[in-house]
């Protein structure tokens, strides 16, 4: 629930028909993972705190420099030799102290990168270097979770979603990173410090979006900006089958070899839903559009996209075991937190549907 205090502060966004009280209670539960607090970090952490977003997680392992603050709002000339995750911690807990932050003086790789993005709903990448970048698609390929692409380059700047629902992830129209030294940094070649700006708040509203359910993320489609000259090109992109992130194969193998201790909590698999729905032990809760429903669906599940969850959950009982789903497992999670938070045996089913039609049932279709 919204407190008198919170809802004077969001009234504005609140009165949108796309957000609502719901839209808000959504966001005060939500998680996001923060990957770099400079150029893009910095208006995405300040725009993230300030629509209420409830936990931000952020992960940077350098110091603020001189360099840094023509573009990097979120520190001051006095956080100079400070690291970035304080200094940026100080910036929200300012704008909007009932926002918890998370620190990580960390530098995000392969190796920790799958700890970093299951703690999250939505992750926002602002590294500025492709090894971290590979390695958050990779992840959040792997745990189901979407996240936010932007990247700047002198005047130019480029803005994406990967990983939302059946959308491509960053290998299918990225499949593998440059080789390196043939791509320069903007310590190399310079960057004009608003084009950060202009898309962090891009990234943050994505997220946004993303956590709410409003409008269309931008899934499948890539914003090319040349803002020297005032143009956007979009390119356009669908999943590629033999895609080495997210094609069905290598999905597959993947799941397969995944381990127990890998699972996100309040997870389950499918093997294990099956027997327990044949003894009316368990509720499925589909939290999926109404358009991948009629491309695929499991007999006997309650639909309730995910953005209908906070005005339908009184039609839910507390006395049985809800097990919630959609097509890879991200929003659901996001759903099982909510639902948990309120009081609800709820559990995340863990690959969502394409999972059940892999391990359980073949007869429904993959999408």
């Amino acid at each position: 629930m919204l407190s008198q205090a919170e809802l004077a502060r969001y009234q504005r966004q609140i009165l949108l028909p796309e957000l609502g009280i719901a839209g808000q209670e959504r966001l005060k539960q939500a998680r996001v993972l923060v990957v770099g607090a400079g150029g893009l970090g910095s208006p995405a952490i300040l725009y993230l705190a300030a629509a209420g977003v409830g936990t931000i997680s952020l992960v940077d392992s350098d110091a603020v420099e001189p360099s840094n603050l023509h573009r990097q709002v979120l520190h001051g000339t006095a956080d100079i030799g400070r690291a970035k995750t304080d200094s940026a911690a100080e910036s929200v807990a300012r704008l909007n102290p009932a926002v918890l932050v998370h620190r990580h003086h960390a530098r995000l790789d392969a190796a920790n990168a799958r700890e970093f993005v299951a703690l999250a709903d939505v992750v926002v990448d602002g590294s500025d270097n492709f090894a971290a970048r590979y390695a958050v698609n990779d992840a959040c390929v792997a745990l189901g979770i979407p996240w936010v692409y932007g990247s700047v380059e002198r005047f130019a700047a480029q803005v994406s979603v990967f990983g939302f629902a059946d959308g491509p992830c960053y290998r299918c129209i990225f499949p593998d990173p440059p080789a390196s030294g043939t791509a320069p940094a903007c310590d190399e070649i310079g960057v004009m410090g608003a084009v950060p700006g202009i898309v962090g708040a891009w990234q943050a509203l994505e997220t946004l979006k993303l956590l709410t359910g409003a409008g269309i993320p931008l899934s499948g489609r890539m914003a090319q900006m040349d803002l020297l000259r005032g143009e956007t090109h979009w390119v356009r992109f669908d999943r590629r089958p033999d895609c080495a992130g997210c094609g069905s194969r290598r999905a597959r193998e993947h799941h397969m070899n995944r381990g127990q201790d890998d699972l996100p909590p309040f997870s389950i698999e499918p093997q294990e839903v099956a027997p327990r729905m044949a003894d009316g032990g368990a509720r499925l809760i589909d939290v999926r559009e109404p358009w991948e429903i009629q491309r695929a669906s499991i007999q006997g599940a309650t639909a309730i996209p995910m953005k209908r969850i906070p005005d339908e959950a009184g039609s839910l009982s507390r006395d049985e075991e809800l097990i919630v789903f959609c097509h890879h497992g991200g929003r659901s999670r996001t759903v099982t937190d909510w639902l948990r938070a309120q009081g609800f045996g709820a559990r995340n089913l863990n690959g969502g549907i394409d999972r059940w039609s892999q391990d359980v049932d073949a007869s429904v279709p993959r999408y």
